[in-house]
Order: structure tokens, then C-alpha cells, then sequence
């Protein structure tokens, strides 16, 4: 498989593991009027690097996320954007000095943005569920470094499609030889992933009007593949009589002597069929097979299905099976598939920009997304209960987009955005507000969507420079954290008022895992300690006793070979707390 290198690369392939994992601070939470339609909660806006925070997201949302849509920097050079595109930022420079260090300074601009997405994407790719999927818009700019990047941390065999979308139908006037109309989005997927495809238009609802027996809606054609009945009244102007001389065996649309026999479109089981073709292609197609030479025997030729002998033409010739139908417009349980070129007023950045001004009046964004491309993105991917995460959220199109689909049809789509900026507050957050209370005024009144979200920002890290865990954010964020490096599942997980122990963090049917942990005094881990737990508790429950206990502890009082004997496994705090 081809790589890509580049500056830079050897220090920031591993990165994501040395990220400080910091928690989130809940600033506040924010619920739609009352009186609004009823909508997703649980969502979160996320202030802050989103590097950082794309990290402390791991405990919870590992493996959970359905969809991710990013559209970050594309690095055109242009200096002047609100997100500053061409990767200069002070956070972003700052970032590039203290992980590449002096290295960094000599940089083109593609290595910096090489640099400052790498490590973005390994951690976006550990959130991606089983079954999920990540778009990213992107243009020419970086297109081509980016699929090779994505080869290498999703892997070749996950690419989906790249989607060539237009988004400017006057095109850029900023391309010396060709005016740029259209931008890419490319799209990997993991292993499970299954496209639930797009909901039919209107032209296609009024095509797609046959049920078969489990009232699932095709077309005709689609329904004839799965064995459906074809009928008379489905195709009317596809339902006559040919008639066959028996003297020669020529095909004629008229009855040409008493003799004549008539053949009907009928199907092998004697049921009433439908021609494949009208009537006027019929005419042509017989005209052109006469002028044929007949066979050695006596028959006139074969060709495209269409046989003389009626014991075979009443079963099988003509009939509407249409072997060259392109199986991409199959279409199946009211759904599309679609396409890789999306074209549409709709998904142009006009859209995007008009979208975005209507909700916040301090609209400040030169090219935002349009709300009906990432709803696209997010409806031929996900399921109604998704959880869509946006890295690089911006003005907030992302959950604009969720919040609208979950009104459109009674999801409970989830959001999660991040977004470094100042602004994250003062137009990603208040867009999302007026979205979810409604906006506009007159004609151009928007419905509110309801729902809610929560507001953070990156906090403080659970480790300081010295390694030594931070104190300062508490017992519960650090119980929560060793929890989640052991992978306890949530439902097996205890909380400090379990009746084993308030030191046990889960227990499963085999394990019994335990965080002796005080902030005033060193624990140790000794005989007292293991004759203080009630494991008669979890038996009372209809557990069976733990065969295997993890200890963590200050320090460890027991010897090795009683470790082993009674299968304990010590875990030195914060020596043996695992980094991610």
C-alpha cells in the first residue's frame, strides 16, 4: 500500500497517546422553551482543543460513535478566515513547536496541516462505532494527502466513496484555469457498515407504489425481481396481442388472416404478463428482425429474446424483464441509493451562509456548510438513535442538521461538536439555541426543533507533569477513569455506597476490581484491608465469589506467591494507571 510522509510524521504518529486526558466542566445546560416539539437532549457542545477533547471523550463515547462529520482547514493559504485556514493559528503553532519542536518551524504549510490532523484522526478513529462512518469535506487542496492518510489509519479496504458535491454553482473565481464548482467528501467506514440509503423523492414515491405481501413499496420492476405478479392494469399500454403467421412463423401487431394465431404476454404459469417493451418498439424491433435471413431450418433468427416459436415466445419473449436495468436504482424498503455526484442549489455554501445568518444575527462565516449536505451525510448513514460527532463544528451546521432530521421524523439523533475557538460560545452555541426555539420572523419563519444540550469545556488533566495524578479533580473523575482503562462495563461498574466495598469499581461473574484510594493518607494493600470486604454481598446477590481481584493500591504489604495463590493482581496508584 502506498504512504504518505512528510515532515513531522515520526513525531505525531503516536501523539494521541502522550495527549494529556483531561476531563470535561460542565458550564451549563440549556433546554428549547417549553411548548417546543420534543427532541434529543443528551447532546454536548464542547469548547476547547479539539484534540483534547477528542480524548476525553474516550471513557464514554469509545466505539459509540454511529457517524462523524468533519470539514476541517482545508489549507488554501487564506489568511483572512475567521478558522484560520492556513493552520497559523497561535494554538495550532504553539501545538506544532512543543510536539515536533524546532523541526516544526521549517514546515510547509501541507506538513503543518499533515502535523494538526493525524493525531485528530487516530482518536476519531477509536470513537467510530462497529458499524459507524466518518465523511470529511475537503477540496483540491489536500484531497489527495488526505485519502492517503485516511488509507493508512482506516485502511484502503474501509473506503467507501468519494462524494464530489457541488457547493458553488458559479464556481471560484480564484482558480487560474478552471472555475471551481464542486468540493469532495470522502468517506470510510468500519467493518459493520451498512448505508440505510436516502428517503424517496416524490417523483420516486409516486413510481415506487407497489407492495409486496409485506408492504414493503418497490417499483414494478423491482417487485418482478422478487417474483411479484405483474399485472394488467400496472402497464396497460404494455398489454396487446402479436399475432404469428402459422404459414411462414412472421410476427405482425395486426391480424393478418383468419388463421393467424394470437399470442398474449403471459407468464410461464399462465398468469396475465406485460410486453418488456411499447408497442411502437415492438413494431420496430419486428420490422428489423424480418430483414433477417431465416435459418436452415425454416425459423426466422434469434435475437434479443424474441423467439418465433410460440410454445416458447408465450413463457418467456418479451416480457418486461430488463436485463440491462442498472442495479444502482434499485431501490429497496423506501429508500435510495445514492449517488457520488451531488448536485443542488441546496448543498451550496449560499445555502450554508443564508442558513447560518437567519438563526444568529453576529454571522461571520465565509463558507459554512449547508444544513441539507451534512443532513445528507447523516441520513443515508445513521439510524434515528445516532450519535454524530463534528470535531470541527464551526458554526454549528452539524447540529442544525440532527436537530431538523430528528423534527423531520421523530428521531433521537445525539450530537456532539467541539470547537476551539473564542466563538464556540457567541455563534456555534447560539445557533444551536435559536435552532432548537425556532427563528425568523413572517415568512421566514423558522418552527422550532426543541431539545437540549450541555456545555463544556476542557478542564483540568487527570495527570500533572510529574505523572502524579492531579487530586484536584476528584475521587468520582478519577474512580470514573480507572474504570474505563480496565474496560468495566457501565452496567457492571459500582459506585462508593456498594455494599462490597466503597473502594470497588465493578465486579463481573469472575472479577472483582477494586481502587483503595485516599487523597489524605497512603492505602496499602494487607491482610485488613482484603478481611474488609463483604464478598457475601455479591454471593446474596446471586453472584458467584470473584476468581480474580484487581487491587489498586499505594502500595502492596503481600507477597507474591499469596498474590498468585489467591489470584490478586496489584495495581500500584498512579505508577500502573494506565495512560491512553
Amino acid at each position: 500500500m502506498p504512504t504518505l510522509n512528510w515532515v513531522g510524521k515520526d513525531k505525531v504518529v503516536n501523539h494521541h497517546h502522550d495527549v494529556p486526558f483531561r476531563l470535561l466542566h460542565k458550564q451549563y445546560t440549556f433546554t428549547a422553551n417549553e411548548g417546543t416539539p420534543a427532541n434529543s437532549n443528551a447532546n454536548h457542545i464542547i469548547h476547547g482543543d479539539n484534540l483534547e477533547a477528542l480524548k476525553s471523550l474516550l471513557p464514554k463515547f469509545e466505539g459509540k460513535v454511529n457517524c462523524i462529520y468533519i470539514d476541517p482547514p482545508y489549507n488554501t493559504g487564506n489568511e483572512g478566515w475567521i478558522y484560520n485556514d492556513a493552520v497559523n493559528d497561535p494554538k495550532i503553532k504553539k501545538w506544532l513547536g512543543q510536539v515536533v519542536g524546532k523541526e516544526g518551524e521549517d514546515l510547509s504549510r501541507h506538513d503543518k496541516w499533515l502535523c494538526m490532523m493525524y493525531p485528530r484522526l487516530k482518536l476519531l478513529s477509536r470513537l467510530l462505532a462497529a458499524d459507524g462512518v466518518i465523511f470529511i469535506s475537503i477540496d483540491d487542496y489536500e484531497q489527495a494527502t488526505l485519502k492517503l492518510l485516511m488509507d493508512e489509519i482506516f485502511g484502503p479496504r474501509n473506503f467507501v466513496a468519494q462524494i464530489a458535491a457541488v457547493t458553488n454553482l458559479k464556481g471560484r473565481n480564484d482558480k487560474k484555469h478552471i472555475s471551481a464548482c464542486h468540493e469532495y467528501i470522502l468517506i470510510y467506514a468500519s467493518s459493520d457498515f451498512q448505508s440505510v440509503g436516502l428517503p424517496l423523492t416524490a417523483l420516486q414515491k409516486k413510481t415506487y407504489c407497489h407492495a409486496d405481501e409485506q408492504g414493503r413499496m418497490y417499483a414494478l420492476r423491482d417487485l418482478r425481481k422478487r417474483g411479484g405478479p405483474d399485472k394488467r392494469e400496472d402497464r396497460p399500454n404494455m398489454y396487446f396481442p402479436i399475432f404469428r403467421s402459422p404459414e411462414n412463423g412472421k410476427l405482425s401487431l395486426e391480424k393478418k388472416s383468419d388463421g393467424d394465431i394470437e399470442i398474449l404476454p403471459l407468464r410461464g404459469d399462465g398468469s396475465e404478463g406485460c410486453w418488456r417493451w411499447g408497442i411502437e418498439k415492438i413494431s420496430a424491433h419486428i420490422e428489423w428482425l424480418h430483414g433477417k435471413k431465416p435459418k436452415k431450418n425454416g425459423r426466422w433468427g434469434i435475437e434479443h429474446r424474441i423467439y418465433l416459436d410460440p410454445t416458447i415466445l408465450v413463457g418467456t419473449a418479451l416480457l418486461d424483464v430488463d436485463e440491462d436495468e442498472d442495479e444502482d436504482e434499485e431501490v429497496v424498503e423506501r429508500s435510495s441509493k445514492p449517488k457520488s455526484i451531488w448536485i443542488g442549489g441546496e448543498f451550496s455554501t449560499d445555502s450554508g451562509k443564508r442558513a447560518v445568518k437567519a438563526a444568529i444575527s453576529n454571522f461571520n462565516f465565509d463558507f459554512p456548510k449547508s444544513v441539507e449536505l451534512v443532513g445528507r451525510c447523516i441520513q443515508m448513514a445513521t439510524a434515528k438513535n445516532a450519535i454524530i460527532l463534528d470535531s470541527f463544528s464551526g458554526s454549528g451546521t452539524t447540529a442544525h442538521a440532527v436537530l431538523k432530521l430528528n423534527a423531520q421524523d421523530g428521531g433521537n439523533r445525539r450530537f456532539i461538536l467541539c470547537e476551539m475557538m473564542d466563538y464556540a460560545e457567541t455563534i456555534t452555541a447560539e445557533r444551536v439555541r435559536s435552532v432548537m426555539n425556532g427563528y425568523g420572523k413572517g415568512r421566514k419563519t423558522v418552527a422550532a426543533a426543541g431539545g437540549g444540550f450541555d456545555y463544556y469545556t476542557v478542564g483540568a488533566a487527570l495527570f500533572n507533569d510529574d505523572k502524579n495524578l492531579n487530586e484536584d479533580v476528584g475521587e468520582i473523575a478519577i474512580r470514573d477513569y480507572v474504570a474505563f482503562t480496565e474496560s468495566i462495563p457501565i452496567n457492571i461498574q459500582c459506585g462508593t455506597d456498594g455494599p462490597v466495598s466503597r473502594y470497588a469499581l465493578g465486579a463481573s461473574e469472575t472479577v472483582l476490581w477494586l481502587f483503595y484510594y485516599e487523597r489524605d493518607r497512603v492505602t496499602t494493600l494487607n491482610f485488613d484491608f482484603l478481611a474488609s470486604l463483604n464478598i457475601t454481598a455479591l454471593l446474596e446477590n446471586g453472584c458467584k465469589r470473584p476468581e480474580l481481584f484487581v487491587v489498586y493500591a499505594d502500595k502492596c504489604a503481600l507477597d507474591k506467591d499469596f498474590l498468585t495463590k489467591h489470584g490478586i493482581t496489584f495495581k500500584r496508584i498512579p505508577r500502573d494507571i494506565t495512560r491512553f
